[in-house]
């Protein structure tokens, strides 16, 4: 059965169907987002993918604004990004919206990566499709880090200073690549200019990238909360428009809250250091990154070697391209793995207390706990996960999706407690 043909598009207009004998733009639409197969069980999980999205347009052209008006001089971009806020129409709106923006992207898209984990859409045949989500992540992780540089202010411009650095910790290849970076012997205008430019073009490269992501999902279609595949009409329902109502929804309820924060905490999420202008001769007391990067930085700081720090820190990431092989088990939703989804909330609670690890000072209880934190998250992906594949007893599978959906209690039957 060809599900991608649920409902083809037939063009009524002559020039429609000139069009689509020429360029078949609207059909492509058409099957892609409106008449496109989805499984019918879909639950607000899902939404994130669609809140990304929006994230990633508003963050490109709220920055195409602020790039009009910004300054990548080191002795003039601090008062550029001031000049923005009180002297640019709108600006303080479109800074606040560009710098919150960078926080609820990262919410999003860590929810939807914790999703991913927890009803394994990374398995067969979805792991082109995972690599690229990763791939989408490594990218936002440098864009947002770029980003964060250059308002210049001294939070600024000191984790400039110490996450260049760490490249020198390479052997051979280390001192050149942190030279280049700071154009120079130090961080100063070059980097900024260099930071700067690298801002701007990264998000288009993100743009790029999320295409083949969702060219990626229509190929195998959507995984679902079973993790069970589809198998006639019955399971799946047209995106449009029982999704779109859905998606929208639930882009209404998270731009709620992407409001409150622009509107009434703008400064929430930001360091006060930041609104003082670089000092090199000045070093704060305290370098803490945004909080979004405060996981990683703790399992950086948790190995006292400088090169062995780095590596772990790369290697908290490159992890994340082998989960597809793994974790060895055919089921896929944690729903019906009950040992996995125990583990699957330790590692959750990990990612968070290394976030809180993170904003602390690397001495005494703070430094221990990120070195039990940083081995549990490792152990997590390259012992834990493959071992219970051969040690676990999943539960029984649903027949089909339409099962548990349109026939009364059979979902309560089949899922293990707590998954509703």
């Amino acid at each position: 059965m060809d599900l991608h043909a649920l409902t083809p598009y037939t063009p009524r207009s002559r020039p429609a169907r000139w069009l689509e004998r020429r360029l078949p733009i609207v059909g492509l639409v058409h099957s892609s987002f409106i008449a496109y197969p989805t499984p019918r069980n879909l639950n607000y999980w899902w939404t994130f993918g669609g809140i990304l999205t929006f994230m990633l347009a508003v963050q490109i052209v709220t920055g195409v604004v602020l790039a009009m008006h910004y300054v990548p001089d080191a002795t003039l971009a601090f008062d550029s990004v001031e000049s923005i806020m009180r002297d640019v129409n709108y600006g303080w709106l479109i800074r606040y919206i560009h710098s919150n923006g960078a926080s609820m992207f990262f919410i999003a898209v860590y929810i939807h990566m914790f999703r991913g984990l927890y009803y394994g859409s990374y398995k067969e045949p979805r792991e082109v499709l995972w690599i690229l989500g990763v791939i989408l992540f490594l990218l936002m992780v440098a864009t947002a880090f770029l980003g964060y540089v250059l308002p210049w202010g001294q939070m600024s411009f000191w984790a400039a200073t110490v996450i260049t650095n760490l490249f020198s910790a390479i052997p051979v290849i280390g001192e050149p690549i942190t030279t280049w970076l700071w154009g120079g012997f130090s961080v100063d205008s070059p980097t900024l200019n260099r930071f700067f430019s690298l801002h701007y073009l990264l998000p288009f490269m993100i743009a790029g990238v999320v295409v083949l992501h969702i060219w990626a999902l229509h190929v195998p279609g959507n995984n679902n909360p079973l993790g069970i595949q589809v198998k006639s009409r019955q399971d799946v329902l047209p995106f449009h428009p029982y999704y779109t109502s859905k998606d929208g929804f639930g882009l209404a309820l998270f731009i709620l809250l992407f409001a409150w924060f622009v509107f009434y905490q703008p400064n929430y999420l930001a360091h006060p250091d930041n609104y003082i202008p670089a000092d090199p001769l000045q070093t704060p007391a305290h370098i803490v990154p945004e909080w979004y990067f405060l996981p990683f930085y703790a399992i950086l700081r948790a190995i006292p070697d400088k090169l062995g720090g780095v590596i772990a820190f790369g290697g908290a990431i490159a992890v994340l391209f082998f989960v597809p092989w793994l974790d060895t088990s055919k089921v896929r939703s944690a729903r019906f793995r009950p040992l996995y989804r125990q583990f699957f909330w330790i590692l959750v609670a990990t990612c968070i207390g290394l976030g809180y690890l993170g904003s602390q000072a690397p001495e005494g209880g703070y430094l221990l706990a990120s070195r039990i934190l940083t081995a549990y998250y490792f152990a997590h992906f390259l012992i834990i996960m493959p071992l219970l594949g051969f040690i676990e007893k999943p539960k029984p599978l649903p027949t089909s999706i339409s099962q548990p959906v349109l026939t009364p209690g059979a979902a309560a039957a089949q899922a293990p407690p707590g998954a509703h």
